[in-house]
């Protein structure tokens, strides 16, 4: 455990003295590490009252997203380690079971919480362990936005498996707290009086008479159409609150009651994000989410580099195709500062939408939009792009609807890890009938890429990387459907064959070994420029693969198709893409060192092939 110690045995001022010195190392760390803030600084009281109740070591302590649970680390076995966050080799910013015992899930993704409460619970009532063990589970209520939410709820209150839900509202989205009356009705309801009351007329109603019963069953719903419950009630779960996220003794008091009660419980609780911080307090400050190192006195983010991002261009160039046609429209899902719909949603309101953390609903709704004569750009990172696969295939692709898919984030993401790296898009989008797949190289053929799909009448979807493309190209030339780009033509028998930010890869590869090399820009993987890649193959037969994607299914097993179905023989393929297995978290050079993909390993490796 943590420096701490068990904390069952700590007053309540020692409680809140030990949340003041969590905040505290938390904004030391994430100042000069970078990582979530203002949410796990406003869930940190919620979490030392969590330990305080329950016992991690035997009850799943169930983190949604986990971006949050900082103050867990620190209160079980990381307080001395918690300085390498986000480090490469330190400690993950999400939950990790790999990491610590005290973790029981990874995460990374969000609303998965009360799936895995009620799938734990269910083992835990198989193993006849329930009078021993309970799943507790903290939500943000950005996460409640999700469907897969309401799909766990739907089944737990029909189970009543005893789960305690702890929803943390830290933007008044669901129900806001009205002045005394609110808190006598948290109290009262977090009472086992009313508790008690709550039960024993349940019980009477099923025996009164017809009349009685109606009249009573009005009373009944009459005060609870005052509460802010009744959705969670109607779903057949307890609801306790809205109560203070930041009153360590509420919080204790409450979750005692829950936990006691042995039925599935919400309790509802009110936070302020970025609690203790004041340049982070509040609503309206999403930057303050996920940060870089910043100046602790100031608030001030101390990033230097002067690069313009491939989600910057995008975001420029999106309002300028928007300005010149009505018909531009988008949607993100929570993310529009991430994937640079904000400048869009801004200027165009009624055109651009962020429809909170629904990656299905945004895919399925563009997919109609696209039927109806618009032209809509789907913008969601890789990572989360799979959240909505399902209606990639079946609502738009099966329609072969003209929806543009914006996937941000391709590659290795840095820090965030391997929940979040953008390695599998290639692989899940490249079997789809009717999907068109491209990439640009640099930040100027990204523009000429989102002039290309603006008016691609089918699905296609185009990926960038986080941060800064590697090329940088004066000239690019324009998108042409299924054309290739090949940027020189050397003399040896050696290929290098790019795709997106790999054609970087590729060219500073190239320039390490000094030799005479010809280096392909793909720019599309499907389809493939069958007539280059067939000529080049009468000349080249040493082909080597640098692409941002998962080497199964990826840019390689598509050359290597085309070749099997071209029935050409005698050309070597050897891809640098990533071996199959999920990328760990760190400074993403660093993490691409430990992959051997810096240019300086691969000229090695090469040097060492081809002699």
């Amino acid at each position: 455990m943590s420096k701490f110690g068990d904390l069952k045995s700590r007053s309540i001022e020692e409680l809140e003295s030990i949340s003041e010195q969590i905040r505290e190392k938390i904004l030391e760390t994430v100042s000069r590490n970078g990582g979530h803030l203002s949410s796990t600084l406003g869930a940190t009281d919620i979490i030392v009252a969590m330990h305080r109740v329950f016992d991690p070591e035997v009850d799943p302590f169930i983190f949604d997203v986990s971006h949050q649970a900082y103050a867990h680390k620190l209160l079980t076995d990381r307080w001395d380690s918690f300085d390498t966050l986000r480090e490469f080799g330190g400690i993950c910013g999400y939950t990790s079971p790999d990491e610590s015992k005290f973790d029981y899930y990874k995460a990374g993704h969000s609303s998965t919480s009360i799936s895995i409460a009620v799938g734990s619970a269910k083992a835990i009532a198989l193993k006849g362990e329930q009078d021993s063990r309970t799943p507790v589970a903290l939500i943000g209520d950005g996460s409640m936005s999700a469907g897969m939410v309401y799909e766990a709820m739907n089944e737990l209150g029909d189970r009543k498996y005893p789960v305690v839900i702890i929803l943390n509202d830290n933007e008044m989205s669901i129900a806001s707290p009205i002045g005394a009356l609110s808190r006598v009705l948290s109290r009262t309801m977090a009472s086992p009086l009313y508790q008690k009351f709550k039960s024993k007329t349940k019980e009477l109603l099923e025996h009164l008479p017809d009349g009685a019963t109606y009249v009573a069953r009005r009373v009944e719903e009459s005060f609870q159409l005052i509460t802010p419950g009744i959705l969670f009630e109607e779903l057949g779960l307890e609801y306790i609150g809205p109560i203070d996220g930041h009153n360590i003794a509420s919080l204790v008091e409450t979750m005692k009651i829950a936990k006691s009660m042995r039925k599935p419980v919400i309790i509802h609780t009110q936070t302020i994000k970025g609690k203790g911080y004041k340049e982070a307090e509040g609503v309206g400050k999403e930057h303050w989410h996920g940060v870089g190192a910043f100046d602790l006195k100031t608030g001030k983010s101390l990033k230097r580099s002067s690069a313009v991002s491939a989600t910057e261009i995008f975001s420029k160039k999106l309002v300028e195709l928007a300005t010149n046609d009505r018909k531009v429209v988008g949607v993100t899902a929570a993310m529009p500062s991430g994937t640079g719909l904000n400048r869009a949603i801004e200027k165009f309101p009624d055109r651009f939408w962020d429809v909170a953390i629904a990656e299905q609903h945004a895919v399925t709704s563009m997919g109609a939009l696209a039927k109806e004569g618009f032209k809509p750009f789907c913008a969601i990172y890789s990572t989360f792009l799979q959240r909505g696969y399902d209606q990639v295939i079946h609502d738009v692709c099966l329609m072969n609807l003209g929806v543009k898919f914006a996937i941000d984030r391709a590659g290795v993401v840095g820090e965030d890890g391997e929940t979040h790296q953008g390695a599998f898009d290639i692989s899940y989008l490249r079997p789809i009938p009717n999907m068109t797949l491209l990439a640009p190289a640099s930040g100027k053929s990204l523009e000429f890429a989102m002039e290309f799909v603006k008016d691609f009448p089918t699905p296609c979807a185009f990926r960038y990387p986080r941060g800064s493309f590697i090329l940088e190209e004066e000239n690019p030339k324009p998108f042409e459907l299924g054309k290739s780009v090949l940027l020189s033509r050397g003399d040896s028998k050696i290929l290098f064959i790019g795709y997106g930010n790999g054609v970087g890869r590729a060219v500073e590869t190239a320039k390490i070994l000094g030799r005479d090399i010809s280096i392909l820009d793909l720019r599309f993987v499907k389809p493939l420029d069958r007539d280059m890649l067939v000529d080049l193959a009468k000349s080249h037969s040493r082909w080597f693969i640098f692409s941002d994607s998962a080497k199964i299914g990826g840019v390689g097993s598509a050359i290597l198709e085309l070749l099997s179905d071209e029935q050409i023989g005698g050309v070597e393929v050897i891809s640098f893409e990533y071996e199959d297995s999920f990328i760990p978290h760190g400074n993403t050079k660093l993490v691409e060192e430990s992959l051997g993909l810096l240019p300086r390993q691969l000229a090695d490796k090469i040097s060492k092939l081809i002699g």
